[in-house]
């Protein structure tokens, strides 16, 4: 986990904040030890509030139920290809009821424009 952590900040930089929940993998010396380090402020929710990250939950339950959930994936290449289309769909087609009906594309980036795949 700490190495996928260190080669995100390396691929976009380092945020102000990093808010995780209690889970064993994101609560361990290493991970605390490389936010510090990297002086990013670390903000964790409560055990058991998966409210206070209410939005990141009901994407990753859309992701699971829309896309993983519907294929047999036999390796991370094929998981890789299956996340990134759905989340390239989930930006740039599929309409938003928050952002009144637009897609997360046209509302943050403008018309036209699309987000480059990661």
């Amino acid at each position: 986990m700490v190495e996928a952590l260190e080669e995100a900040l390396a691929k976009h930089g380092k945020p102000e904040i990093m808010n995780k929940d209690q889970g064993s993998q994101i609560t361990g010396a290493d991970w605390i030890t490389t936010l510090t380090k990297a002086d990013i402020k670390v903000s964790m929710d409560g055990r058991g509030r998966y409210l206070d990250n209410i939005f990141i939950e009901r994407l990753w339950r859309s992701l699971k139920q829309e896309a993983v959930y519907l294929h047999e994936i036999t390796d991370g290449f094929q998981a890789k290809r299956i996340i990134d289309n759905w989340i390239g769909f989930y930006n740039s087609e599929r309409p938003h009821t928050a952002l009144d009906k637009r897609t997360p594309d046209i509302a943050y980036l403008g018309n036209g424009e699309t987000r480059k795949a990661a």
